[in-house]
């Protein structure tokens, strides 16, 4: 860590069916809502809330998207959350709309290991926008549901991907996998009427890319669709300069945006945290430079702890949490340890 930060440790604590899902070696998003945080794993099509304990955070407790919205793929497709964003009576939920390239494993041969690098799968489930609706449910907690009086569960038919088809920008990157720099939705943060898209890849000559829509409520209560800007377009693209790394996720503080970037590529590190001052209170500019500050380097390890979510706690504190941890972060069945850094 940087800047003389403290740092510890606290546990996440999820039950038996979230472990044979791996959804605690898997996080990808966290966003806090009072005593719980809202929790995804990257191989499911679920939300998770965890409820704070004296012994750290558990009660989990798993939402399964189907039962919201009309997911793309069908009920059993991985999603692939790589966002969450809390605000007002909704919870959102966004995939990562990238497309795949095959890996391979210590158990191919030469051939088979070329063959695979070839094949590129471009999934339906992962082009997801879903508004959840939160209620009060047990014990006070919020809980997401179909409907909650005039509140309503909806998704963005085809996500976004479709809206930046002719982009000059980005258009070329759609059909390139995430980690091969291509297309990567992996931070969000709503403000008002507006979702902020941070995205991995592409990054672009050293500048990572936030787009800015605004869904709203469509012709038909559980569709959503894209409100014109100000300028009349349905999106708006920001330039930051975070030293040639993409965006991994984005935390509202205030009008600033904390941003947690680490590599577009598939690397271990660096991974930082900058703070974009007045993101969401300046007009709008498109290139980014003097409005970033380097807050915090955050630790990474050879092939595991990559850090994916970042979510303020009272009293000025930075939750963050890990995929693929390390074994000193797995303590127990199901427990898996996040850092808590306090901010200046």
């Amino acid at each position: 860590m940087t800047h003389g930060a403290t740092t510890s440790r606290v546990a996440l604590r999820f039950t038996k069916g979230a472990i044979d899902a791996d959804t605690h070696v898997n996080l990808s998003a966290v966003r806090s809502d009072g005593p719980c945080l809202w929790i995804a794993g990257d191989e499911t099509a679920t939300v998770e809330r965890l409820t704070g304990t004296p012994a750290g955070y558990g009660e989990h407790r798993t939402f399964p998207l189907a039962d919201l919205v009309e997911l793309p793929g069908g009920p059993e497709d991985e999603v692939d959350v790589e966002g969450l964003a809390r605000q007002g009576a909704y919870l959102w939920a966004v995939g990562s709309h990238s497309s795949r390239r095959k890996q391979i494993k210590d158990k191919h041969d030469d051939a088979k290991g070329v063959r695979r690098l070839a094949q590129v799968t471009d999934e339906p489930s992962r082009h997801v926008v879903a508004r959840l609706a939160i209620t009060e449910g047990s014990g006070g907690l919020p809980t997401v549901v179909p409907t909650a009086g005039e509140a309503t569960s909806a998704i963005l038919p085809g996500g976004i991907s479709a809206l930046l088809a002719d982009d000059d920008h980005l258009a070329p990157f759609l059909a390139i996998p995430g980690k091969d720099n291509g297309f990567d939705v992996e931070g969000v943060a709503v403000h008002g009427d507006s979702l902020y898209l941070g995205l991995r890849g592409p990054v672009l000559r050293g500048w990572a890319v936030v787009l800015e829509v605004q869904p709203q409520s469509g012709r038909k209560p559980d569709r959503l669709q894209l409100a014109e800007l100000t300028d009349g377009e349905l999106y708006r693209k920001y330039f930051l300069d975070l030293c040639g790394l993409g965006v991994r996720d984005l935390c509202p503080d205030g009008d600033d945006l904390l941003v947690l970037a680490g590599p577009s590529m598939d690397l271990d590190g660096p991974v930082r945290v900058y703070r974009w001052h007045d993101a969401l209170d300046d007009p709008p500019q498109v290139v980014r430079r003097k409005a970033l500050s380097r807050e915090l380097d955050l630790p990474y390890g050879d092939g595991d702890d990559h850090a994916e979510g970042i979510a303020l706690l009272p009293g000025r504190r930075l939750l963050v949490t890990y995929d693929c941890p390390a074994p000193d972060r797995l303590t127990e069945p199901g427990t898996v340890l996040a850092d808590i850094i306090e901010l200046n």
